[in-house]
Parts: C-alpha cells; structure tokens; sequence
C-alpha cells in the first residue's frame, strides 16, 4: 500500500506545469536566484549562474554539436560543478543523458557507448586516452573535455578536430540562438545502466515523468518544519553517475533549493573532512561502507555537527549497528532508503512520518505499491518472505533496445520484478531480506547473508563483513564470514563464538576469512558477488 500523502504525484505534477526536468530549474531560479545551488572545494555555482551556463551549454550541444532531442550524450566525470551544468545543459537541449562511470575499464566503456548509440560525451582531459582506445567501435562523434579545475584555469584551445573544451563550448553557446526545452513528460530523459550483477549491464530507460515523479515522492517524505527549502546545505559523497545521487542530490536538491557540496573522490577522506568543515552542514547523503570509514578517521570527531539534521543512506544495504554508532556519536539519525535503477530510484525510505522499526527499512513512498510473491507468482502472506514487487510512476519506461529483458521483469500489468527477497509486515514495513541467488540453502532451510552481517557487526571489533554460500558435502552450503577489524586482536574462533551468540545453529559462519580491505564497487558497495564467487571458485 501507498504512504498516505495529501495529493498524488500526477496531481502535483499537473498542477506545477513542468513538462520536463529542465523545468525545474527555472522554478528554482525563480525562488532561490542567487543563493549557492552546488558547491565542489572552493567553487560555487549559484542557482541563477547554473541555469546561464546550462543554457549556453545546451545552445552549444544544438547548433555547434549539431545535436537533436532525442540524440544521447554521454557524461564521464566525476562529481565536479561541470557535471551539473552538463546535466542541465543536455537536457535542455533536448538530448538523453548516458551517465558513465569514469572508472570503468575501456571494455565497460565501450559497451555502454556502443549500447546507447551515444553521438557525444563530456569527459574528463585525464580520460580522453580511454575514449580514442574505443571510439572506432562506438557512434561517438564529439568529445567535450573539461579539466578538474576548468572553472578556475579555463582551457580554450584543443588540436583534436573532434574535440572541444568545455569552457570554449560554454562561451561559443553564449551567442548562439536560444532554444526552448522540446521534450515532454512521457519522452527518455536518462539512460541509466544497471550494474551488470545478472548478466550484460542494460540501459533502463528513465522518461522525465520517472524523474520528477521521484522527485516529489522523495520531497514528500520531509515533515512540514524539518528543513527550509533554499536554506539547507546538503553533503553528497555519492556520485552522480549513480542513480541515487543522480536524482537525490542533484534534481531534487535544485528543486527543494538546497545547496549540495559535491564530493569529488570520497576515498579521499582527509579532502572530504576538510569540504564537510567548510559548511554549516545540515543533510548527508552516504552509504554504509562511507560511514564506517567516516567513523574511523581521527578527525571525524572534530566535525561540527551540531546542525545535522539527518542522515540519508542509500544505494547499499545499511547494518543496523553502523546505524547506531553514527547516532551515538553525531546525535543524527540515519533514514535507511530503498530503491533500484530501474526505479528512478527511491521506493521506500524511512521518514518522519513513520516511525522506526528495527531491522524495517520503512514503509513505500507515496502512490508506490508492493507486494512479495513465490515462485509460482503467487502473493505471499504479510510476515513472509517473497520477491519483492513493485508497482508506481517511478518504474522504468523499460530496458532500451531489449524488449525481451523488459518482458521478462515488467509484467503486463505494470509490476517490477525487483528480484531482492522482502518481508512486508502488517502495518505495511519493508525488510529486505537478501537478493535471491545470495540466499544460502544450510541443510534445507534458507540463510540470508543480511541476517549473518547484522548478527556479527554488533560485534564492535568488527568493522566490516560479508557473508556468502559455500559449497559443503554435509551440509550443501555453508556459511562463510568475510571480515576487516578494528580490533587486530581478534581471531576466527572468538568471532563464530560471537556470532554463535547471536543466530541460530544453522546460521553460524563455519569459517572466517579476516582481510585487511573487503572488495567494493566504486560508489562503496561490498562486492558480495565477487567474495562468493572467489569462495566457491576455492571450495571446487
């Protein structure tokens, strides 16, 4: 069932006018003009500015690039202020964004060029080499080149026909023709690549209805009083090319006017530390591999948090003991979010409307419906577990150019196979139990590594876990631990007699690899893929 909400996301959808995302900046520039909109180290880009250069860009990309709504620029940076404008720029123009991870390895790269038939990307100088290794297999066509620091050192000039300087192209956009935002509600606004976990990496294909539909039921979460629009000052570590931070921190933080710190490179904590200092930070939006790391830095205590407000974590599974230690020593609570990329993302959050039930994510944000069913497809009873089902304006349009993968997770009745294992309480709380190929089969009855890493994190020397299935003779699957320490003191024996204390016999990890780092993708998410396929790789 849907979160009670006073007017449906059509409604205010209707009643707002957008027609497209682009929408909503001249709304912001409107109420918030020339208060800060995005930050990242010393620069600021204010509302007013960001749409002036989202404009000159979006001219530039029309009649300089020759560009047509519909077509696909590529973005491949990292949270910098020029991805913003980029952003802004493309979709005023009209054109599909493709947001690429710049850590991808050249093969990764190309296929997702390749798959969305990209004409252009904006790209980092340091990635170019990357670019020309691919290009001859990809439709790209123009290569728009900024450098970290471009808006303060701007770079002109380039010698390659094909390419051009970000800051040229602001300043040739700046005489062109103005154009007017061509797309509408229903029209692909986003090609959003799912991580690839379950085969070859697909585009879901996000309209602009998906977007600002997410948007609102994001916002619609903030309890009238909690926060000031136009004078909140929100920290986003997680990238923009993921589809959490994508939509959270940069769409809807122009629409609510908040003013978001881009966090260019989250490893690098002592530079984050120094970025969180420079603000009266009021919101946080992290993960929990982000939190731990934050917690164990020495300077971490030195932060002023006096005005966080709270924490939003999403795009990773939250541990309920990280949870609590951020509160214990922040005073913030951390709100747990649940979405996918095929979801726009958010489909259910923890709020200030509902109140918090441990070990429940939280309840469906508004005109969002769930259900969880078997194998058969049957709806499983409230209490059991299911795959979790969803239905609502966020679902992707579909899979682009693979209508057969859609069939086979969109039914015709509108309901996304999400493939996560859930459990939807009676007052309608979501927990999500696990993904159903990391379900463990212990001697018949199933283990779910969440339940493993919760039990074993409450362990304080722990710092961090994961759990995965092993092939066992006796058994047919055993339960093996993952673990890096805090406390360098502990071993393997006191670790199972800890989790011994706190599951079932059948739960109890039969081993304990201890490492120093456990593998993470490059927005921080434990790589439980890769640990269970080196851990059966062994046992075979």
């Amino acid at each position: 069932m849907s979160s009670p909400a006073t007017l449906s996301v059509a409604t205010q959808l209707a009643q707002s006018g957008h027609t497209n995302i682009a929408d909503i900046l001249d709304q912001a520039c409107r109420d918030y003009g020339d208060k800060p909109a995005f930050s990242c180290g010393v620069n600021t880009l204010s509302f007013n500015r960001l749409r002036d250069d989202a404009d000159a860009f979006g001219r530039y990309l029309r009649y300089e690039a020759g560009l047509q709504p519909g077509d696909r620029l590529a973005i491949q940076l990292p949270n910098l202020l020029q991805y913003v404008i980029g952003i802004f720029g493309a979709l005023r123009a009209g054109l599909v964004i493709v947001n690429t991870n710049p850590q991808y390895t050249p093969t990764e790269a190309q296929h997702q060029f390749s798959d969305s038939g990209a004409r252009a990307v904006l790209v980092l100088d340091k990635l170019v080499p990357l670019i020309r290794k691919v290009q001859g297999d990809t439709n790209l066509e123009r290569l728009i080149v900024t450098s970290a620091d471009d808006l303060r050192n701007p770079v002109l000039e380039d010698e390659a026909a094909d390419q051009t300087r970000f800051m040229a192209a602001l300043e040739m956009g700046r005489s062109l023709p103005p154009i007017e935002p061509e797309r509408g509600l229903d029209d692909l606004a986003l090609l959003q690549y799912t991580g690839g976990t379950t085969g070859v990496s697909k585009g879901a294909m996000l309209s602009h209805r998906n977007i600002l539909s997410n948007v609102l039921q994001a916002v619609s979460i903030i309890k009238p009083g909690d926060v000031e629009y136009g004078n909140e000052v929100r920290v986003s570590p997680l990238p923009l090319y993921h589809i959490f931070a994508f939509t959270a921190n940069c769409i809807a933080s122009v629409y609510t006017g908040f003013h978001c710190i881009l966090i260019s490179n989250p490893r690098d904590l002592d530079s984050m530390i120094e970025d969180i200092k420079r603000q009266p930070i009021t919101l946080l939006t992290g993960i929990n591999s982000l939190f731990v790391s934050l917690m164990a830095h020495p300077q971490f205590d030195s932060i002023d948090f006096s005005r966080l407000k709270w924490v939003n974590s999403g795009g990773a599974p939250l541990n309920t003991e990280i949870a609590r230690r951020w509160e214990a020593r922040t005073g913030a609570v951390v709100r747990e979010g649940y979405g996918l990329t095929e979801t726009s993302p958010v489909v259910v959050a923890s709020t200030a409307f509902t109140p918090y039930k441990e070990g429940f994510i939280g309840k469906a944000v508004i005109d969002t419906e769930m259900k969880t069913v078997d194998d058969d497809g049957k709806q499983t009873p409230r209490g059991e577990p299911g795959e979790l089902l969803i239905r609502g304006p966020q679902v992707m349009q579909g899979y682009w150019q693979r209508p057969e993968a859609t069939a086979e997770v969109i039914t015709e009745d509108g309901w996304l196979k999400t493939g996560d294992v859930g459990v939807i309480d009676e007052e309608g709380f979501l927990k999500l139990v696990d993904r159903k190929k990391d379900m463990i089969l212990v001697s018949g009855f199933n283990v779910y590594p969440n339940d493993v890493e919760d039990a074993a994190m409450r362990h304080p020397g722990i710092r961090e876990c994961v759990a995965v299935g092993v092939p066992d003779e006796r058994k047919g699957e055993a339960v093996k631990l993952y673990v890096s320490l805090h406390d360098a003191s502990l071993d393997e024996a006191a670790i199972i007699a800890h989790c011994r204390e706190h599951l079932t016999g059948y739960k109890v990890p039969s081993s304990v690899e201890i490492r120093d780092d456990l593998p993470k993708s490059t927005v921080g998410k434990l790589l439980r893929r890769v640990l269970r396929d080196e851990a059966r790789s062994q046992a075979s």
